[in-house]
């Protein structure tokens, strides 16, 4: 079976090590690539500039709360592209506000989990959000 990738849009470098942590603990094989911002993941979706190169992601990790462009704004671009469209996203952020998972949801996100605070439950998480690359 080829390689999956899994792109992570996450500004917070303890979180991505957590998610690489959850990752080898729960043998999930995939090719991880993470930007630190919206505008990052848009240029990485689009393949644009330095990511030129950068493979189609399986899956899309997507915080909300990023700098440059917000994650509600990252899905509303994929949204509105044919070629991203496709592309499954769950919503993985801090956020438990009511309105910011009906907006995920609406505009296209497979799925929305607000990450938890304790490391037994993140690795459940991740586990669960990663399932998803599989389908």
């Amino acid at each position: 079976m080829p390689e999956r990738t899994l792109l992570y849009v996450e500004d917070e470098d303890a979180t991505v090590f957590l998610l690489q942590t959850a990752l080898n603990d729960a043998e999930i094989a995939v090719r991880l690539c993470r930007v630190a911002d919206g505008e990052q993941a848009l240029s990485f979706l689009n393949k644009n500039g330095k990511y030129m190169e950068a493979p189609t992601p399986d899956l899309v990790l997507l915080d909300l709360n990023l700098p440059k462009v917000n994650g509600l704004e990252v899905l509303a671009e994929m949204q509105a592209n044919d070629a991203l469209r496709p592309i499954p996203v769950v919503v993985f952020t801090s956020s438990s506000l009511a309105a910011d998972k009906r907006k995920s949801l609406a505009l296209g996100a497979q799925d929305y989990i607000t990450k938890p605070s304790t490391l037994d439950s993140f690795m459940e998480a991740v586990r669960h959000a990663c399932s998803r690359i599989a389908s």
